[in-house]
């Protein structure tokens, strides 16, 4: 089949191995050239709203799948007439809004922080009010990463959260003290069947998730069954086929939801290495009408993204379970260039590749 991916970044890249290995090929659609995905596909340079380009691109693909979440739900509706879409154009408008996003988790009895919405200063003031400081803003849409969000640590702080958030509709969230975070990833295929990725315990810096282990050490047989319950109604509800990924705060032995990505996430990357079928295996296997691989641990693994540089990589080479992958992306602070598997490492590795990854993010 061929495999149409809105979106060509490293994501794309990633489920275009994965498809071949299936023997699928894939075309990419992308309002800019990729260095990413530039030897797995032909890409199609167009805005997302050219219908024109739409339509051609559509033309060539059997189905069509998107690596990133800001597709325009119009754009992802427009092509569902034209040729499978998955997943589902429904997940794309859930996702695109925390507001939106919280309220449909909330709807379906999923724990999430507590949270207001807010329009203006004032009512970002009286958001703060109500839900107590510290706590966090966020812009409704196009945060990632860590951007789009504000600390507001006493009410003193709001007038410059609004300022430094441009006056954009905002979600306010309460502060959750939670004790790790934690991901979800699990994939629907087209008849309902579920395969449930190990859940990966997550250490963020500056908002930039840093280091993944999966499975997640120390996991409560508890925590699991509600992880596991709260993704399969989002992808049932949702109808959905593909991969999706549910953030999570693990807080006093119970898990709330803070995102979902309806997509593959930075946080299964190790699953290329630790399970028989991947993440970007699954996805494309539920996507084409193929039956799930298992996604059951085969090790322990540890992921680290490597962020804003590439530092020199040859002291890795004497690692004997050490993959190294990189996008071929340029140089910037803040950008993911690549990541860092380790399977069963020994405590010395981890510290090792850490190190180099949180000082290459440094010299960014």
């Amino acid at each position: 089949m061929r495999i149409g991916i809105l979106g060509a970044g490293q994501l794309g890249r990633m489920l275009a191995h994965a498809a071949q290995k299936l023997g699928h090929s894939c075309s990419f659609y992308d309002t800019a050239p990729s260095a990413c995905t530039a030897e797995l596909g032909p890409i199609t340079v167009a805005q997302f709203d050219d219908q024109k380009a739409l339509r051609e691109f559509a033309s060539t693909c059997d189905v069509i799948t998107y690596e990133f979440e800001n597709v325009p739900c119009q754009s992802a509706h427009f092509l569902s007439h034209l040729k499978p879409v998955f997943p589902p154009p429904r997940a794309l408008e859930v996702s695109q809004d925390r507001l939106v996003e919280k309220e449909f988790l909330q709807s379906l009895g999923i724990g999430t922080p507590r949270f207001q919405g807010a329009s203006s200063q004032e009512e970002l003031l009286a958001a703060c009010e109500t839900l107590g400081t510290p706590c966090i803003v966020k812009t409704r849409r196009f945060g990632y990463d860590g951007k789009g969000q504000y600390r507001v640590n006493a009410l003193s702080d709001v007038p410059q959260a609004w300022t430094s958030l441009n006056g954009a509709p905002l979600i306010v969230e309460g502060f959750v003290p939670f004790s790790r975070e934690l991901s979800v990833i699990a994939t629907r295929d087209q008849q309902g069947a579920i395969a449930f990725d190990p859940i990966s315990y997550n250490t963020h810096i500056d908002g930039i998730l840093h280091r993944s282990e999966l499975p997640a050490p120390d996991l409560a047989p508890e925590i699991r069954a509600s992880a596991h319950v709260a993704i399969s109604k989002v992808l049932t509800t949702l109808q959905y086929v593909g991969t999706l990924a549910i953030e999570l705060f693990e807080v006093r032995g119970e898990v709330l939801a803070n995102e979902l990505a309806p997509r593959v996430h930075n946080s299964g990357h190790a699953t290329i290495e630790c399970v028989a079928s991947s993440q970007f295996e699954n996805h494309i296997r539920a996507i084409t009408g193929t039956p799930l691989g298992s996604a059951e641990p085969l090790s322990r693994a540890v992921m680290f993204n490597i962020i804003g540089s590439v530092p020199d990589l040859s002291e890795l080479s004497r690692l004997p379970n050490c993959t190294i992958h990189l996008y071929g992306k340029s140089p910037r602070k803040g950008r993911k260039l690549g990541h860092i598997t380790l399977i069963n490492p020994s405590e010395e590795e981890e510290k090792l590749v850490s190190t180099l990854c949180i000082t290459c993010k440094e010299v960014a």
